[in-house]
């Protein structure tokens, strides 16, 4: 049963995922489902996994009397018990309303063997036995929480078990004699493991698995300066046919955490329970990353004329500039240009049926290299434009890539007279199409990691985006396609 131990952890790690600190309560960026369906995998996968433990443990001593005709009470004592063999047939685990899980093993059984003895005053008998214990039957509930540092938490609150039989069968001197009395050996027998079941996994839940919860890592690095913060909001719901599990889903600065202004949507799943796992991504997700990256001037920019292809008819000079700023080639003969951007403020995703997108708004400053090594500002632009994403999964992280729309100018401020505004137009959608977003393609390929299972396989995947009544929006990918809304079910393939 001390396997029990060591495979319970397996079972509800594939449930609970995992988490870091924040104060519970807010709305969650990031919603997991498992369904009855997800849980039957687990189950089943559990089963394998405890029944190949249970051949490497050694179940405790006992001891006990009874009396012997002809020789008078004795002490008899079974040790060096090991697992032979087992077999576990059924097992099930299930959502309990407003507790967490059951978990029932059922009709199975395990081969024991070992050592006995019988003491009896100045002599000793001693062989080796075989029990033979079937219709095991196990019920345990586990009552899922969660702590303030966003951890999950685990209790076992009841357990029962029960064996309908024990078969005896003892060799060694005298064994015989003891075989005559095997319907006392084996009530002891059975009446020791069932007492010792529960016993074991009430102190495997306490002192295995919740403290080994509580070791779980918090957040996961991004980059540099980035990372996840995916801690619980509150405890896992269970309902009579699913368990949600809700995540903070926060990007935030790893050198210096501050407060985020913005707030997670209320986000919910549809009651659909028909696939084995959804997830629920929310925009609060992706504007947090947006917040920590343009504070650290990710989104900022500057263009010189080295970085414009060689065989471009545009280039960074007062003299290229001479058909839109004539003023401009004139008071600065033959000098080099520089463009500053920055984005004044940090972009924020918008969802919409079907799309998703984001209206950047950026300023840029044109300097002129003087002589001295100096600039000089000579004109000031704002610029606006609309960025549509593509987003991509594995079981490991979520991925994008970014399809730009046209980019509009507006001239803001001008030192050298009147321009034609939309040669520059053209020249920033030039650079911005071919050098600009292939560096932020670049980052988002690498992806953002996701707190999903190591030895699970999706397949057979889709993606929706809905914006949805309650909610400003939210990620639906979904097995096959089609669903309801901003969620994303998969079927699990061990």
């Amino acid at each position: 049963m001390g396997a029990l131990a060591r495979a319970l952890p397996s079972i509800l790690l594939a449930l609970l995922l995992t988490s870091t600190p924040e104060a519970l309560g807010a709305n969650p960026g990031l919603v997991a489902r498992i369904t009855d369906k997800g849980l039957e995998y687990v189950a089943q996968e559990g089963l394998l996994a405890l029944q190949s433990e249970l051949l490497r443990i050694t179940l405790p001593d006992f001891t006990g009397h009874l009396r012997i005709p002809h020789v008078g009470r004795g002490r008899y004592e079974f040790h060096s018990l090991n697992i032979h063999s087992c077999e576990l047939l059924h097992s099930a685990l299930r959502p309990v309303p407003g507790q967490g899980l059951s978990l029932s093993i059922s009709d199975s059984s395990i081969r024991v063997q070992g050592r006995w003895k019988v003491r009896k005053s100045f002599f000793k008998l001693q062989g080796s036995f075989d029990v033979s214990v079937k219709g095991i039957s196990i019920s345990v509930n586990l009552l899922l929480g969660s702590e303030s540092s966003g951890r999950p938490t685990v209790t076992a609150s009841s357990c029962s078990s029960d064996i309908s039989g024990v078969e005896v069968d003892m060799s060694g001197d005298l064994g015989w004699l003891l075989n005559l009395f095997h319907n006392q050996i084996e009530s002891k027998f059975q009446k020791v493991l069932e007492s010792r079941i529960c016993e074991m996994i009430q102190k495997s839940v306490s002192s295995n698995l919740q403290p080994y919860l509580q070791t779980l890592p918090v957040t996961t690095e991004i980059d540099s300066f980035a990372g996840i913060d995916y801690s619980l909001v509150e405890a896992p719901r269970a309902t009579a046919q699913m368990l949600e599990v809700m995540f903070k889903g926060e990007i935030f600065h790893r050198n210096h955490r501050s407060p985020v202004t913005l707030l997670a949507p209320v986000m919910s799943l549809p009651e659909e329970h028909n696939k084995m796992v959804y997830f629920a991504i929310s925009d609060y997700v992706f504007n947090t990353a947006s917040l920590v990256y343009h504070e650290e001037g990710y989104l900022n920019f500057s263009i010189t004329d080295d970085m414009i292809p060689p065989d471009s008819n545009i280039r960074l000079t007062t003299k290229s500039f001479r058909p839109f700023v004539p003023r401009l080639a004139r008071l600065y003969p033959n000098m080099n240009l520089e463009l500053q951007g920055s984005v004044p403020s940090a972009p924020l995703l918008n969802f919409s049926p079907g799309n998703l997108s984001v209206d950047p708004y950026m300023e840029i400053d044109a300097f002129v290299l003087l002589p001295s090594s100096s600039k000089e500002l000579v004109f000031r632009l704002s610029v606006a434009t609309n960025v549509s994403a593509i987003l991509t999964f594995n079981t490991s992280k979520i991925t994008g890539f970014l399809k730009p729309g046209k980019v509009k100018v507006e001239l803001k401020e001008s030192k050298v007279g009147l321009f034609n505004a939309e040669l520059l137009e053209a020249l920033l959608n030039y650079y911005i199409l071919n050098t600009l977003y292939p560096k932020f393609n670049d980052k988002l390929a690498e992806g953002f990691p996701l707190p999903l299972l190591k030895r699970v396989q999706l397949y057979d995947l889709g993606l929706q985006i809905h914006k949805v009544g309650g909610f400003r929006g939210a990620l639906r990918m979904c097995e096959g396609g089609g669903g309801l809304h901003a969620s994303f079910g998969a079927m699990i393939h061990g």
